[in-house]
């Protein structure tokens, strides 16, 4: 009797002074929590989840039932999937996305799915992440809903997301659980967010870095940037500023720019002045970007007084493969790879050589 007294006294102190008490023990959950991000462009995308597993169990219409439902606890009288379990998915944009033709601002945000029983579903954005689960969901605070088409996919046993068909502008979400993927397309205009971080950086620390103009001024007239504002920022690497030095680098991103803004006279002015200070490797690669612009016989002129200032040095004969393959003329190409081979200072050139070679023996243009 005086051991169940004891036991009942405890209890009632329990009782009494457990509420005062947050004490929790730090033991393995039954569905592990994960993170997983991706970047597209310098923007990131991180998603938070729980992973249920199946169990054998039926998911689709009875795990996770079809529609809205009412889920017995907490405000919400009807409410979508968590999209995992235990804690609400979040799904977090360092930078503004397009989600189905949906602008989204950059920030974090509870993940639910309404899961169909026809093959699609509507992914639901709350601006509400960090309620538990979808108890307390309440669609006055979705700020996006997106219709879906679900794939069917070989059996995954725990939930997972990742990241599928990834490219420079965009990348798809995929929730795999069981047999079903369920994809949401995130698109990111990725020039413009380079180019507005780009002004930051330029007004802070990074500005007062004369390659820092140089790379600016480069991103904007290679990803369609504006014009103006790019030659504003070459001509700050050049001259006028502390840190500005003229190489042949930021002069020939100027003469770039030029000839993009159809100034064709000045662009040609300004190269002459960079070639004058140009390395070989240098005039090699300028020569290799005119053949890029369509500009055959001007990139030849460069490869051969390339190779008549710098005799017998490698890549001269390189470059002047590459002119006469431009051009067509794929035996005297021929003839001054094999010189180049002889030069090659290391494997991997000699066997960039090589491969070339291959090609040409086969007719085909090494540019």
């Amino acid at each position: 009797m005086k051991h169940i007294y004891t036991l009942s006294l405890w209890l009632s102190m329990m009782i009494i002074s457990g509420f005062h008490t947050t004490a929790q023990i730090d033991a393995p959950r039954g569905s592990q929590q994960a993170t997983v991000s991706q970047t597209v462009g310098i923007t990131k995308i991180y998603i938070s989840y729980s992973r249920p597993s199946v169990r054998g169990r039926e998911i689709w219409g009875n795990i996770v039932p079809y529609g809205m439902n009412n889920l017995g606890f907490g405000t919400a009288k009807e409410s979508p999937w968590r999209a995992g379990a235990d804690e609400n998915t979040v799904i977090k944009f360092t930078n503004d996305v397009t989600i189905g033709g949906k602008k989204i601002k950059a920030g974090k945000y509870g993940f639910h799915v309404i899961v169909n029983e026809n093959d699609t579903a509507t992914i639901v954005l709350s601006s509400n992440h960090t309620a538990w689960g979808s108890f307390f969901y309440e669609p006055s605070e979705d700020v996006a809903r997106i219709d879906v088409t679900t794939e069917t996919i070989p059996h995954v046993e725990q939930l997972t997301y990742t990241f599928v068909d990834v490219s420079p502008n965009s990348a798809t979400v995929a929730l795999d659980w069981e047999k079903k993927r369920i994809p949401l397309k995130v698109e990111v205009d990725v020039p413009n967010i380079v180019l507005a971080d780009i002004r930051k950086k330029l007004q802070n620390q990074e500005g007062f870095n004369r390659q820092t103009w140089e790379q600016a001024a480069a991103y904007s007239l290679n990803n369609g940037g504006n014009l103006d504002e790019a030659l504003t920022w070459i001509d700050a690497a050049i001259e006028g500023q502390f840190f500005s030095q003229k190489t042949f680098n930021n002069l020939s991103t100027k003469a770039q720019i030029l000839e993009k803004q159809g100034k064709s006279g000045q662009a040609d002015a300004i190269m002459q002045e960079a070639l004058a200070m140009a390395t070989i490797f240098e005039t090699h690669q300028y020569g290799r970007i005119l053949i890029a612009q369509g500009k055959k016989d001007k990139a030849m002129e460069i490869f051969m007084a390339n190779a008549k200032n710098n005799k017998n040095i490698w890549p001269t004969d390189y470059g002047l493969a590459r002119g006469y393959s431009a051009m067509g003329d794929y035996k005297k190409a021929l003839k001054h790879l094999k010189i180049a081979l002889e030069r090659a200072p290391d494997d991997p050139n000699r066997n960039a050589v090589l491969t070339n070679i291959a090609k040409l023996e086969k007719g085909e243009d090494i540019n």
